[in-house]
């Protein structure tokens, strides 16, 4: 490394986001990047470490560790310390097909598991990442890859979201021919209706899909294969199909009072919101407006975050979100080491916002919701909970113990629930006759050959729910053994 004691003699730093009250009157990303000299100086915190875990991906206590798409981050670090923009853009796009999305919403393991975080903070890898991409834009470096030649094989992919462009990406650099389907009306998965503006701004989404595009992949939307278009017939006409349809099936709470109007899924309220704002700058009315209203989120993690701050950004009177386990502690356990993502506090940019507009953080923590009751007209008017207690059983097994005299009323004429997703819908992999397991597609991690000749999956679809990071990590792979499929041997990485 060009600055040997770089980690010893500089802090680590992060841009200062907008001011969460002035943030709330728009949609655009809370964020602000870093000046050059500013990252200079974070990149030189980087060490000549022996052996870097930032890049080395893999699961500890099935927790992301590091970067499953192994970026070279020592590498494009220095570069930036360097002041080498364009070579480290170079280092950075050999394993990162789309470092403008996991540089703005990746929750970056890599820093978890950066070595300077043993005994200090770490490097701002993610802010680094960011702008290394952006800079690349900006400065024209990023142009059309067109492919010299075309081996006269056709490739469908269903589902446009991280997965499904990164096989696109790899398998039309490769020559083949390549069709993407998905049934929204815009490109981009969850890139584009599932992650909020404030977090990923869709002019982004939007810019990387028409360099696809100039790059020879086709995309075809408003089409849903098994409706549209049977799986047979995909099957006739391309020679592999890889199924990227992520893991969207909802988790459901099964509560009484369910039933009352007022209470949606996560999903369905976010994507709506931005589906709205996109066709109409919100003045077409068709998402769901909490305005003047009390919210509730059911559901602690980022889903439910999201929903706190599409919320606050519609004006609601108040917004309260419900996580069953306790808070987090302020420094790592000792079951919680280094390498180890760090589970640890934090105030993301939704809590952060709620607390400067209403005085105080959103989250209840250790909560269950007993029942939901609704008004004379069936409209959810309020919430019943009670708090909970993480114990260890006989066993040595956490449980969680109601605790008496706890119970709580809580007014609410909105209720989210963001409690995770199930697995893949299951009617389109009847379809194609694949079969599944707990509700993911059964394909092995390395191979991702479905039971169905010619037929792969990759991403949330066959994981289950999971980063934006894993679905690039099999969503490259998947290519590779498609061309390997197709042509005897790869050309892939």
């Amino acid at each position: 490394m060009g600055k040997a004691t770089g980690f010893m003699d500089y802090p680590r730093e992060k841009p200062k986001d907008r001011n969460p009250l002035t943030r709330l009157s728009d949609w655009r990303e809370y964020s602000t990047p870093f000046s050059d000299e500013k990252l200079s100086i974070q990149g030189a915190r980087c060490m000549d470490c022996a052996t870097p875990f930032c890049h080395m991906g893999m699961e500890l206590n099935r927790v992301t560790t590091g970067c499953p798409i192994n970026n070279l981050i020592p590498e494009w670090n220095d570069l930036v310390y360097r002041g080498r923009w364009k070579e480290a853009l170079d280092r950075l796009t050999k394993t990162n097909n789309f470092p403008e999305f996991t540089g703005r919403v990746c929750p970056a393991p890599c820093e978890g598991s950066c070595t300077v975080a043993i005994s200090d903070p770490a490097v701002s890898i993610k802010n680094i990442e960011r702008t290394i991409i952006d800079k690349g834009f900006e400065n024209g470096w990023i142009t059309p890859r067109i492919p010299e030649s075309r081996t006269g094989k056709k490739i469908a992919i269903i589902g446009s979201g991280p997965a499904g462009l990164a096989s696109a990406d790899q398998l039309n650099q490769a020559g083949h021919s390549v069709t993407v389907y998905e049934r929204a009306d815009r490109a981009g998965g969850l890139l584009t209706y599932g992650i909020p503006n404030m977090k990923l701004e869709k002019d982004v989404v939007a810019r990387r899909i028409k360099l696809l595009t100039q790059e020879g992949i086709d995309f075809v939307t408003n089409t849903e294969i098994g409706k549209d278009i049977s799986a047979e017939e995909l099957q006739e006409q391309y020679d592999a199909v890889i199924l990227c349809t992520g893991a969207q099936k909802q988790r459901d709470l099964e509560i009484e009072g369910r039933g009352a109007a007022g209470i949606h899924l996560a999903m369905d309220y976010l994507t709506t919101s931005t589906k709205s704002l996109l066709d109409s700058n919100l003045e077409d009315g068709q998402f769901l407006d909490t305005k003047g209203k009390d919210v509730i989120v059911i559901g602690g993690g980022d889903t439910g975050a999201d929903c706190v701050a599409t919320a606050l950004r519609q004006e609601c009177r108040s917004v309260v979100q419900f996580g069953k386990h306790p808070i987090l502690p302020a420094n790592r356990t000792t079951d919680n080491m280094w390498p180890a993502y760090p589970n640890v506090f934090s105030l993301e940019y939704a809590y952060e916002e709620a607390e400067a507009k209403f005085g105080a953080d959103p989250r209840q923590y250790s909560i269950q919701t007993t029942k939901i009751v609704a008004d004379e007209n069936g409209n959810v008017k309020e919430l019943h909970t009670i708090s909970m207690e993480k114990i260890k059983d006989e066993n040595g097994i956490y449980i969680f113990k109601e605790i008496p005299g706890t119970e709580k009323v809580w007014p609410a004429q909105f209720v989210f629930i963001a409690i995770g997703f199930e697995g893949t819908e299951q009617p389109l992999l009847n379809q194609f006759g694949v079969e599944t397991v707990n509700q993911k597609i059964d394909a092995v991690y390395g191979d991702y050959k479905t039971n169905v000749e010619g037929v792969f999956a990759a991403g949330d679809a066959r994981r289950g729910q999971s980063l934006i990071v894993w679905a690039i990590n099999e969503g490259r792979e998947a290519a590779r053994e498609v061309d390997r499929y197709l042509m005897g041997a790869s050309v892939l990485p």
